[in-house]
């Protein structure tokens, strides 16, 4: 059967499963499994690369880190350990617009760690979530571009240090393999079905570039840089 053409130049207007209303039981099941490919393909490095950077005053008291769209909480859990590792007192919390995913990732989180939970949309999280540092990560191509401006302009206004945007980047080889891979593994349906389609829904560098500058950014403000397997990154560190 011949391979199926597809155009990877531009976007992709296409939906994802996990976005869709589904069980709780259906849903921790996804996030299990995103959560597996995240540490076989070491997504968690750009953004610990990135807090690694950083030289932060810790005399004002713990870091805030704020997560949006942080899922089953692993990319947090993550920065929990990075930061015992390292001495660093920070104070974490995930926000996601989905209440099952918020449940979920609390009750997959140890409550010693102290991670804040929060099921709302960002975007009315104005004074209710200090941040010194704003995260995401593989949250950005569930957006259209106008969201995303939204959402760069609302961590210039939120976040006091910086943000770091950890995605996908649109490409062919990554979609066919991550097809190929998710199917040998037997990954969940959906991670079988949103996987691929989270890689031509991505953005590209140009992309990026175009919806910093409309939300009024330099390009000295921000930074895009490429992490393998497939990773593109924006990041923005105030002076």
């Amino acid at each position: 059967m011949p391979r199926e053409t597809l155009d990877f130049s531009r976007r992709a207007d296409l939906t994802e499963l996990m976005d869709e209303p589904c069980s709780r039981e259906e849903m921790r099941a996804c996030l299990r499994d995103l959560a597996k490919v995240n540490r076989w393909f070491q997504g968690y490095r750009p953004v610990l690369h990135w807090l690694d950077s950083l030289r932060v005053d810790q005399t004002r008291g713990p870091i805030r880190i704020l997560d949006v769209g942080c899922g089953y909480g692993d990319g947090l859990r993550r920065i929990a350990q990075w930061a015992d590792e390292r001495g660093v007192a920070v104070s974490l919390t995930g926000c996601d617009l989905n209440p099952d995913t918020i449940a979920i990732a609390a009750e997959a989180s140890d409550k010693a760690i102290g991670i804040e939970w929060l099921a709302a949309d960002v975007f009315s999280l104005d004074g209710r979530a200090p941040a010194d540092l704003i995260a995401s990560s593989l949250f950005a191509h569930h957006l259209v571009e106008n969201d995303i401006v939204r959402f760069i302009r609302w961590m210039e206004e939120n976040a006091r240090i910086g943000w770091f945007i950890n995605d996908l980047s649109r490409a062919a080889v990554p979609y066919w393999l991550f097809k190929v891979f998710a199917r040998v593994a037997r990954l969940h349906q959906f991670v079988q079905h949103d996987g691929p389609v989270s890689f031509r829904r991505a953005f590209v560098s140009d992309d990026w570039e175009r919806m910093c500058a409309a939300a009024g950014l330099a390009r000295c403000d921000f930074r895009i840089e490429e992490w393998k397997p497939a990773r593109l990154c924006v990041s923005r560190t105030k002076p």
